[in-house]
C-alpha cells in the first residue's frame, strides 16, 4: 500500500477506519488475536494428539515448555528488528513464516516432529511485542496507554477463544466427512492459513508510522540511521528501568499464565469441582481481557495526566500490589464463594497491571520502543516458566510424600491423600507467588524519570489536549 501521511491519534475512535492509526489498531489487534489463537490452537486437541502420536506424559509437558521457550527468544529478537526495520515488515514476515509450522503440525507423524513444530509455533508469541510497538508509535502520549492495553487485551482473547473456536472448526471439518480422530490436523492447517492471510493484509493495509514507512523516512532523513539505532539498543540494555519492568511483567503476565494454567486442577482438588465447571470458570476469567487490560491502560494515562510520568509508575505499583494481595488471599481461602470473589479480583488486577506496565514502557526510551517492548514482553514468559517450575516441584514433592505415607492403604485412600497434598502445595505456592508480586510492586517504585523527560511529556500532553 502506498504510504500516506497522518498524525498520531489523540482518541481511540474505534469506528474511524479512515484514520491510519485506527486502521493499524484494528489490524494489529486482529493479527495478535489470530497469532494467539494459532499458538494455543492445539491445546483443545491434546487428548487426540496423545492418542494419535502416542505421546508420553513427559513429551506432552516438553511440548508446552518448548512453546513457551521459543517465545522468550523470539520476543527478545523481534523488538530489535522492529526498531531497525519497522513493525509492518516484521509482522508480515512473522505471520507468513509463523504459518509454516502451524500448517506442518497438521502433517506430523512422530512425537519428535510434533515437538519441533511446537517450538517454532511458539515464535508467533512475539506478535505481542510488535502489537505494542505499533500502537505505541501510532497514538499520542495522553492515550497511548489505553491503546496499548486495549490492543493487547483483545489480542490475548485469542488464547481463550481457541478453546471454543478450534472445536467449532473441527466440527465443521467433520461435517464434510473427515474422520473425527484426525479433525485436529485439518483445524491446525486452517489456523495456519489464517495467519498467512493476515500477513498479506498487514503488508498491504498498514504502514510503520503515521508519517510513513521506516524505509522512506530514513531516506528522507526523518529517522535515525542504523548506527544510531545500535547505540540506542546498547543504552537500553544498560537502563535499569527496563529490567525492573521485565520483573514487573513477569509478576503480572507471567503469573496470569501460570495461575490460569494450573487453576483447572486446583479448583477440582481444592473445592471438588468437576473438570467442565472448573474449565468454564477459568475461561470466563480469561475473557475479562475484553475490558480489564484497557482499564489498566486508561488509569495509567489518567495518573499520567494528573502526576506526570511518576504518576504512571505509582498506579502501576498500586495495582501490582493489589494483584499480589488478591492472589495470596485466594490461596488461603477454603470457601468456594469467598474464593471466587478473590479470584475475580485477582483476574481484574493482574490484567490491569499488564495494561499499566505498557502505559509506562513507551516513555522509557522513545528511540528503542521495540527493543524495550521485546525485553519486557519476554519477562512475562520467563516469569511464567519459573513460576510453573516452582509449582510443579512443590506439588511433585508433596504428592510423592502423600503416596509414600499412605502406601499401606487402598488405592482410593492414596488418591484422596494425593489430591489433598497437591491442593495444599499449590495453595502455599500461590501464597508465596503473591508475596513475590507485592515485592515487585515495591521495586517498581524505583523507576524514576529525569526532569527533562517529565517536561517533554507534559508538553506533549498539553499539545495533544488541544486536538479534537
Amino acid at each position: 500500500m502506498k504510504s500516506t501521511v497522518s498524525e498520531k491519534a489523540t482518541k481511540l475512535e474505534l469506528l474511524n477506519f479512515k484514520s491510519i492509526p485506527m486502521r493499524t489498531f484494528w489490524i494489529t489487534s486482529i493479527s495478535f488475536f489470530i497469532c494467539f489463537f494459532a499458538w494455543f490452537g492445539i491445546v483443545p486437541f491434546m487428548p487426540d494428539v496423545v492418542k494419535d502420536l502416542g505421546l508420553t506424559p513427559a513429551q506432552k509437558w516438553n511440548s508446552i515448555i518448548l512453546a513457551v521457550s521459543g517465545t522468550v527468544f523470539a520476543r527478545l529478537l523481534i523488538g530489535k528488528l522492529c526498531d531497525k526495520y519497522g513493525p509492518r515488515l516484521c509482522y508480515t514476515y512473522l505471520l507468513i513464516l509463523g504459518a509454516i509450522p502451524v500448517i506442518l503440525l497438521g502433517f506430523v507423524q512422530t512425537p519428535l516432529q510434533f515437538l519441533i513444530c511446537r517450538l517454532f509455533i511458539g515464535f508467533i508469541g512475539a506478535s505481542f511485542v510488535i502489537t505494542q510497538f505499533h500502537t505505541s508509535i501510532m497514538f499520542a502520549p495522553k492515550i497511548v496507554g489505553t491503546a496499548n492495553a486495549t490492543s493487547a487485551g483483545w489480542g490475548n482473547l485469542g488464547g481463550g477463544a481457541n478453546r471454543l473456536g478450534m472445536p467449532l472448526i473441527a466440527a465443521a471439518v467433520i461435517s464434510f466427512g473427515v474422520a473425527e480422530d484426525i479433525a485436529w490436523r485439518y483445524s491446525m492447517v486452517i489456523a495456519g492459513f489464517l495467519c498467512l492471510a493476515m500477513g498479506l493484509i498487514y503488508y498491504f493495509f498498514t504502514q510503520d508510522t503515521p508519517k510513513g514507512n521506516f524505509a522512506d523516512l530514513k531516506i528522507s532523513g526523518e529517522m535515525p540511521m542504523l548506527k544510531k539505532d545500535e547505540v540506542s539498543f546498547i543504552s537500553t540494555l544498560k537502563d535499569y528501568r527496563v529490567w525492573i519492568l521485565f520483573l514487573v511483567y513477569a509478576a503480572c503476565f507471567g503469573m496470569e499464565l501460570t495461575v490460569y494454567g494450573t487453576m483447572d486442577d486446583y479448583l477440582q482438588n481444592r473445592f471438588g469441582l468437576d473438570r467442565s465447571t472448573a474449565g468454564n470458570l477459568v475461561l470466563s476469567f480469561a475473557l475479562m481481557n475484553i475490558f480489564a487490560r484497557t482499564l489498566g491502560g486508561y488509569f495509567g494515562d489518567l495518573f499520567g495526566k494528573l502526576k506526570g510520568l511518576r504518576g504512571r509508575v505509582i498506579f502501576l505499583a498500586l495495582i501490582l500490589a493489589a494483584e499480589g494481595a488478591m492472589l495470596s488471599l485466594f490461596s488461603i481461602t477454603t470457601s468456594l464463594a469467598v474464593g471466587m470473589i478473590f479470584l475475580i479480583a485477582f483476574s481484574l488486577t493482574v490484567q490491569m497491571a499488564e495494561g499499566a506496565t505498557f502505559s509506562v514502557v513507551p516513555f522509557i526510551n522513545k528511540k528503542a520502543i521495540g527493543s524495550i517492548s521485546g525485553i519486557v514482553g519476554a519477562g512475562g514468559n520467563v516469569g511464567a516458566f519459573l513460576a510453573a517450575l516452582f509449582l510443579k516441584s512443590k506439588s511433585a514433592v508433596a504428592e510423592s510424600a502423600a503416596i509414600n505415607s499412605n502406601s499401606e492403604f487402598g488405592e482410593q485412600v492414596i488418591k484422596a491423600a494425593q489430591t489433598s497434598a497437591a491442593a495444599s502445595a499449590v495453595s502455599s505456592g500461590y501464597f508465596l507467588i503473591g508475596g513475590f508480586v507485592v515485592v515487585s510492586a515495591l521495586m517498581a517504585l524505583a523507576i524514576k524519570f529525569a526532569a527533562a523527560e517529565e517536561e517533554v511529556e507534559v508538553r506533549a500532553i498539553q499539545f495533544s489536549a488541544g486536538d479534537k
